[in-house]
């Protein structure tokens, strides 16, 4: 059993006959009244993401967890092959289980947590960003980087992100992979 001092983002808690995992949380100490935590967990299962508020020193049951490095093979409809970079097992995941799946690029490295009591997959982490080349996008202008105009662009996965008048087709860009914005172009 852990408390709410334990609280912490990635943590896999049993609530509600379901197993969630803290995606954000807030320490909120009131000038009037208790301390509570606010969390916003997000169902393993379902995918499903609740807002919910916990009060101090409240118990809450955590579910033990490992995790595994595996290598993104390829998708097949809503199914998604992954094998293990250290015993090569393969193993396949839906895709509500997957944070950003239009933005995994084969042979991409993802971090699998898994449940130790029953080795059934829980979530997949994607890196914290991902470096993808731009296939379709209007002709950028050159100079036009002084306002934060924005225009839509597809990369290399299908997914669409918005990006900088001055991205052209071919040029590699840096997404961050939590909210899938573009973070920066890579020049090589």
């Amino acid at each position: 059993m852990a408390s709410t001092s334990d609280i912490r983002n990635g943590l896999c808690i049993k609530y509600n006959n379901d197993i969630y995992k803290i995606i954000e949380f807030l320490h909120v100490k009131p000038g009037k009244g208790p301390a509570f935590v606010r969390t916003k967990l997000k169902s393993v299962t379902t995918g499903k993401v609740i807002d919910n508020t916990f009060s101090a020193g409240h118990k809450i049951e955590d579910v033990r967890v490992e995790t595994h490095k595996f290598q993104y093979l390829y998708a097949e409809g809503d199914t998604y092959h992954f094998m293990n970079t250290e015993d090569y097992n393969q193993i396949t995941l839906e895709k509500s289980t997957l944070d950003a799946p239009g933005l995994l690029k084969e042979g991409e490295v993802v971090t699998v947590i898994i449940n130790s009591e029953d080795q059934m997959p829980l979530s997949v982490e994607m890196p914290a960003s991902v470096i993808l080349e731009v296939t379709a996008t209007e002709p950028g202008v050159k100079g036009n980087t002084a306002t934060n105009a924005t225009k839509p662009a597809t990369v290399e996965t299908g997914a669409e992100v918005m990006v900088p008048l001055f991205i052209n087709e071919g040029d590699k860009i840096k997404i961050e992979t939590e909210k899938g914005t573009y973070k920066e172009r890579i020049k090589e």
